[in-house]
């Protein structure tokens, strides 16, 4: 059968389905489109965003990288002594300063500029402190002060690695006296955060680019007008953040200047004659209660506060023994001894439980009815035979006193104490002053739980046991004294700007005439006579001075021993007190003095006084055409030496 050949079958045939593809096609195109579309929405909202709704935000942040407003500081308040001296200004100063936003790598130009310049850990890390603390953006902060010539040499040769980097000129506050405004004028200091934690929205405004504050003294306590008011300047900067120019400002206000009472030459003198001595003197003007002198020793130099103190310079201070820190003229407590009785023996005359001729024997003590315990006299021995006020005040006998006390008692003392200030605040105006205590039987019996005793009178009654005083409180006693009752409140600061600030009176205690004219005979004779306890002091004076002195025990001694200095240690020794007003007819200052550990009066803080004095009476002369006419009292004894 012959074979058949394979013959090859014809291929099949495929048709394009136009279609199909058509609809293929319009699928991809639909989504390619609205691919495209959701993009331009895309793009349409993110332009509408940025364009429209966070149009300010964006245009705000691309000012900022042009044009800035920067705050100025006000130039803070001058002060100045009552005879005009300036004892508080403003020094130009130049500073370094950061502002961290431009800056790329903060610890690299930290680093970078203490190889350029000497900075302490101490000014890196206050430096870090204030950037933790609220800010305005782009707002430099300080990290050196008072930089000398060289070192701004230093840093403009190497301006163009130091981007935010820049030296700005500011007033630095200086004391030109130092230590011996100290704890009157107090010091303004860099601004903490625990100043920041107590500001409310207005005042952060008010010390925007301001960087220190009052911490002490009138500093503080008048800050509120030396600081002035904030202005603010409109600049144009480049992109490293230097000013171009000055587009817009507002000048700032500044702080209002203060005129004291206090007077630079008797704070010199006051200074001077304290000497090594730890110790106040303070002086009031009798008409005014204008405190013409405040010195409280050992002192201090404020001016190393004033751009930040170190640790080491602070601890000196701080753990001193001599503590100077300390303001003894308003925070020093002290048993006022025998200052006390020319106004407890003005109360006793008013009272009617003593007269003039009221007389106390004096065998050297005193003792309560049915009890045997001696309350010592001063001098052993006693005054002789019998003593009446006049006495008692010149020659300071306890004796006396320690009678009057039993026939007052307390309940008659105390309000005599209170209407000379006595255990309260003067109203001085500076901060941080002590109440003092002046006792009574609702204070023994709060504070002790237990009852008022008669010895606790007599002892009150010299100015021991409970009571305490400033040496402010003391000048406010022997003030109203002089100014016969009427009680001045005593005021460091005699006009703000030209505002003068008014004086005022606190209170009246209302005396006869004749019990005013018996005390200032006897504190005349203080001085003035030949058995006075501060007679020391009257030789050459042209002048006369009503005074009293005063002796403090600093440790209780025991009823059968004697005091001997050599068995006491130095800390433990009495105080030496003297209060006094002059001149004795017509009173024009009021002083006291305190010496710690100085033991007596008479001679250690009499001396001091009396140059006070002298000071005080030549300025005048000085302010006047002719020195004021000092006529002896009618009151004073026939003892008195002119």
């Amino acid at each position: 059968m012959p074979l058949i050949p394979n013959i090859p079958r014809p291929k099949s045939h495929h048709f394009k389905d136009h279609l199909d593809e058509a609809r293929i096609f319009g699928g991809r195109l639909l989504a390619a489109g609205l691919c495209c579309l959701l993009l331009v929405g895309v793009i349409i909202y993110r332009y509408y965003d940025l364009q429209v709704v966070h149009y300010d935000d964006f245009l705000t942040k691309a000012e900022q990288n042009r044009i800035q407003i920067q705050p100025v500081p006000p130039t803070r308040g001058l002060i100045y002594d009552r005879s005009g001296v300036l004892i508080a200004e403003n020094r130009p100063s130049f500073m370094l300063t950061l502002v961290k936003e431009r800056i790329a790598d903060l610890e690299a130009t930290l680093s970078f500029l203490q190889t350029l310049i000497p900075i302490s850990d101490l000014e890196i890390e206050e430096y870090r402190k204030a950037l933790r603390q609220p800010r305005r953006p782009y707002e430099p902060i300080p990290l050196r002060f008072r930089l000398t010539e060289a070192e701004i040499a230093a840093i403009a040769v190497n301006e163009y690695r130091l981007d935010g980097v820049a030296v700005e000129a500011q007033f630095v506050r200086n004391y030109p006296y130092g230590e011996l405004f100290a704890h009157s004028l107090g010091y303004v200091s860099r601004i903490s955060m625990n100043d920041l934690a107590s500001f409310d929205e207005e005042k952060i405004r008010r010390y925007a680019g301001s960087v220190s504050i009052g911490k002490v003294g009138l500093e503080k306590s008048y800050e509120d007008v030396l600081l002035g008011e904030v202005g603010a300047r409109h600049v144009e900067t480049n992109a490293h953040g230097r000013v171009l120019r000055v587009l817009d400002s507002e000048p700032p206000i500044s702080g209002k200047d203060l005129h004291l009472y206090l007077e630079l030459e008797l704070q010199k003198v006051a200074t001077a004659a304290l000497g090594a001595n730890r110790g106040s003197v303070v002086a009031i003007e009798v008409a005014t209660g204008g405190v013409v002198a405040m010195v409280s020793t050992p002192s201090y130099d404020p001016n190393l506060f004033v751009t930040g103190i170190s640790f080491q310079e602070f601890n000196a201070l701080n753990t001193s023994p001599e503590m100077p820190l300390y303001n003894r003229s308003v925070q020093g407590l002290y048993p006022p001894g025998s200052t006390l009785k020319p106004m407890l023996g003005l109360g006793g005359l008013e009272t009617g439980v003593i007269t003039t001729a009221t007389r106390v024997t004096d065998p050297g003590f005193f003792t309560l009815p049915n009890d045997s315990r001696q309350y010592r006299d001063w001098k052993r021995g006693g005054h002789g035979g019998s003593v009446d006020l006049h006495q008692a005040i010149v020659e300071s006998c306890d004796t006396f006193f320690y009678s009057l006390a039993a026939h007052m008692g307390i309940n008659l003392m105390n309000p005599v104490g209170a209407a000379f200030g006595l255990g309260e605040k003067s109203g001085l105006d500076i901060p941080n002053e002590r109440s003092g205590n002046w006792p009574s039987q609702a204070w023994k019996k709060m504070k002790k739980k237990l009852p008022w005793f008669p010895g606790d009178s007599l002892n009150t009654s010299i100015g021991q046991g409970f009571v305490q005083a400033t040496p402010v409180q003391l000048a406010v006693m022997v003030a109203t004294l002089a100014n016969r009752g009427k009680r001045m409140k005593p005021l460091l600061v005699e006009a703000i700007g030209d505002q003068p600030v008014a004086s005022k009176i606190l209170n009246q205690y209302v005396a006869k005439p004749q019990n005013w004219d018996v005390v200032f005979g006897a504190m005349t004779d203080v001085v003035h006579s030949a058995r006075g306890t501060a007679k020391g002091i009257n030789a050459g004076l042209h002048y006369l001075i009503a005074a009293k002195t005063g002796t403090a025990q600093v440790v209780g001694i025991k009823q059968n021993e004697k005091y001997d200095r050599n068995k006491v240690s130095a800390l433990n020794r009495d105080h030496a007190l003297f209060v006094a007003f002059a001149p004795a007819d017509h009173p024009q200052l009021a002083l006291v003095v305190i010496v710690e550990n100085g033991e007596h009066g008479s001679s250690m803080a009499a001396p001091v006084a009396r140059q006070v004095f002298d000071t005080w009476f030549a300025l005048q002369a000085k302010k006047s055409a002719s020195p004021p006419t000092l006529a002896p009292s009618a009151n004073t004894s026939k003892e008195v030496t002119p």
